[in-house]
């Protein structure tokens, strides 16, 4: 009787020790299996940072529109870009854009808006323009924070005679035919609605500072028709410079100078040049041909700045 005990207790432990070989085994077989898979709710996703829109972008001249975005005071300023840029491409029919001016008239940082720029076009894999940032005192509409300017290339001619560039008083510009793109720094008299002026054409009207020190408003604009009938036009980005005197004066027209060449415009070929003015004592102009506007506005794309400039400019063949 005690060998059979002896017998039933060891088959039981061999029993209990097969069931432990075969539960270890199936274990490591299942760890062997899934040890190469990550569990995708544990992986982190790395969002791209969006790109930087280029120095320059190009477009021809016989195909160029313009548009202005619609002010809103809806949200704050990356809203507002956001919708901006909606908004231009609705109004352009969702064609190429090279070129944005946007003009920041709140207390946002201007230097998100390349960046929302960037973000908008790239979802609809479009190409990056040059960007142009400007702040000012106001835009004429209480909370309304950013309008655009937009630069877009059309399928087809619309200036089969080329463009012109004009820049002056209110009244000088105003008297100039063929207008289809107005910008205007309203001085004291604030960002008054003068599209009743320019029949017809894209307006933008921004008071230039929050303190104004002139009653006097500058306008510039764009004609269809003129004497600007090169294949392409280069448009630069705002380039900023911290100081206000000769040496930076002639780094700027050095740094522009630069970004023209890299896509075949010459400086002799610059046709219009805007140089906005933070701190009194603007840098001469004049070294650049073309139309030449001097705007003194509230700011630039760093806190720093003393000004900033773009051009236009013919590219060679």
């Amino acid at each position: 009787m005690q060998t059979n005990r002896y017998n039933t207790a060891r088959n039981m432990i061999h029993r209990v020790w097969w069931r432990a070989v075969r539960f270890v085994t199936f274990g490591a077989l299942v760890w062997a299996a899934t040890a190469g898979k990550k569990d995708p709710d544990a992986v982190t996703q790395v969002l791209a940072l969006p790109k930087d829109p280029p120095a320059v972008a190009t477009g021809e001249t016989r195909r160029l529109v313009f548009h202005v975005s619609p002010l809103s005071a809806k949200g704050l300023l990356s809203q507002q870009t956001r919708d901006a840029m909606r908004a231009i491409l609705k109004l352009n029919g969702g064609m190429p854009v090279i070129h944005i001016r946007a003009f920041a008239g709140g207390s946002g940082d201007l230097r998100r808006v390349p960046q929302i720029v960037s973000e908008v076009l790239n979802d609809k894999r479009m190409a990056l323009p040059s960007v142009s940032l400007v702040q000012v005192g106001d835009l004429g509409l209480e909370g309304a924070q950013v309008v655009l300017e937009a630069v877009s290339v059309a399928k087809k001619d619309v200036n089969p005679d080329g463009i012109g560039f004009v820049s002056g008083p209110l009244a000088e510009v105003a008297n100039s035919t063929g207008l289809i793109q107005v910008t205007c720094f309203a001085g004291a008299g604030g960002a008054v609605d003068l599209r009743s002026k320019f029949p017809g054409a894209a307006v933008v009207v921004v008071q230039a500072l929050r303190a104004p020190v002139s009653n006097d408003t500058l306008c510039e604009g764009i004609t269809r028709g003129g004497d600007v009938k090169a294949e392409k036009l280069a448009f630069t980005g705002t380039r900023v410079f911290l100081g206000s005197d000769e040496k930076a004066w002639m780094t700027a027209v050095q740094r522009v100078n630069r970004d023209l060449a890299e896509v075949g415009a010459e400086p002799g070929r610059v046709v219009a040049t805007t140089v906005y003015q933070v701190s009194p004592g603007a840098p001469r102009a004049s070294v650049f041909k073309g139309r030449i506007t001097n705007a003194r506005v509230e700011g630039v794309a760093a806190l720093d700045g003393a000004f900033a400039l773009d051009a236009v400019a013919e590219v060679k063949k």
